[in-house]
């Protein structure tokens, strides 16, 4: 027993459930899947699904084509967009894209929203973004 007594004991700290850091992780794992889809642009995302067979559940993997949020129009002009939720988040009424001069710059803009999502500064944004998700009906019971 002496040995115990030269520690200090304390109670467990509870896990944080903050939405606004889930947003923040989920966002910058996304931006770092497309500047790796700049330089592969046949990169597959693998995810685990349930599913149920035969009455047992098991898990499942299965690889998702990533699809790039940048866009080139017909000058040959770049713009980036950032999607939440599957849809694009506004950054100012009716703004939704990012000009980026070239594809070449499109790594550095892609760093840039990175910092800026660590830093805090698109949280008011991505609030918002979750606010407008589409809830789906809830199907009534047969």
């Amino acid at each position: 027993m002496p040995v115990l007594k030269s520690l200090s004991f304390a109670a467990l700290p509870k896990t944080a459930n903050d939405p606004v850091q889930f947003r923040r992780l989920k966002l910058i794992g996304r931006l770092e899947e497309q500047k790796a889809l700049i330089a592969d642009p046949n990169l597959l995302r693998t995810i685990q699904r349930a599913v149920k067979e035969n009455g047992e559940r098991r898990i499942v993997s299965k690889q998702i084509q990533v699809r790039p949020w940048w866009r080139t129009d017909a000058a040959g002009h770049t713009f980036m967009s950032i999607k939440f939720g599957g849809r694009p988040v506004e950054f100012e009424k009716g703004k939704s894209a990012i000009a980026v001069p070239s594809k070449d710059k499109l790594s550095s803009v892609i760093d840039t929203l990175i910092a800026a999502v660590r830093s805090g500064e698109l949280d008011d944004v991505l609030a918002q973004a979750s606010k407008q998700r589409v809830v789906g009906k809830s199907r009534k019971a047969a």
